[in-house]
């Protein structure tokens, strides 16, 4: 049982997910969550549609128990983040990942400066997924990207999905007061609130309650 039960990053049938939001809410009440997010792919959602994605959201949400909470994950571009502001205004929060294939760690923290210099940006999404295929950075390098994010105010998820950040960077973060996530980044209801490996590595990295971004909800 999680001492946490919060999963802020899940995927629906609004973009590349196979279940319905009400889907994965039901899930996030059977699994005993908190705290549930429904963080659709920005790129898939026209304003008609996120108009659409955001009330239904609300609605399911107002008949459960958990709190939901409606977000998004934006990709990080070589020309920034690609949620526009029409679409930012409209969301409880915003998740910015790394999607682009890449060659080199430094072309990734570039990509991830950017997205921290975003204001509606609120969490980086799974950083360093990419860093098995295209090297790890430096120590200077991880430095900058803190730096920024402590003085920026954004906070990381933790992965489950891709088992990343690794203990060294959460401590750092919770050193230096920079909030954190778990996250499944579920693509079907049966992963809601598959947050386990995020939970065992924050804790092992002395992780408190007063660390989480939405500890208030927990």
């Amino acid at each position: 049982m999680l001492k946490y039960p919060h999963d802020a990053h899940t995927h629906t049938v609004y973009s590349d997910g196979s279940g319905a939001i009400a889907d994965n809410i039901a899930t996030a009440e059977e699994n005993g969550l908190t705290l549930l997010a429904i963080t659709d792919h920005s790129h898939y959602l026209g304003p008609k549609t996120l108009n659409r994605y955001v009330r239904e959201v609300k609605r399911w949400a107002e008949d459960s128990e958990v709190k939901v909470m409606v977000g998004i994950e934006g990709n990080i571009t070589p020309g920034g983040v690609d949620v526009p502001e029409w679409m930012a205004e409209k969301l409880d929060f915003i998740i910015a990942s790394v999607h682009e294939w890449l060659e080199t760690p430094e072309e990734y923290l570039t990509l991830v400066k950017a997205a921290l210099m975003d204001e509606n940006v609120d969490v980086i999404g799974h950083f360093g997924a990419n860093f098995p295929y295209i090297g790890f950075p430096g120590a200077e390098g991880l430095e900058e990207i803190l730096e920024l994010a402590e003085a920026k105010g954004k906070a990381f998820e933790i992965s489950s999905r891709y088992k990343v950040p690794d203990v060294e960077f959460i401590r750092e973060c919770i050193r230096r007061g920079i909030k954190l996530t778990f996250a499944s980044d579920a693509h079907n209801p049966r992963g809601v609130g598959n947050v386990g490996w995020s939970e065992r590595v924050f804790m092992k990295s002395g992780g408190k309650k007063e660390d989480l971004l939405f500890g208030e909800f927990l």
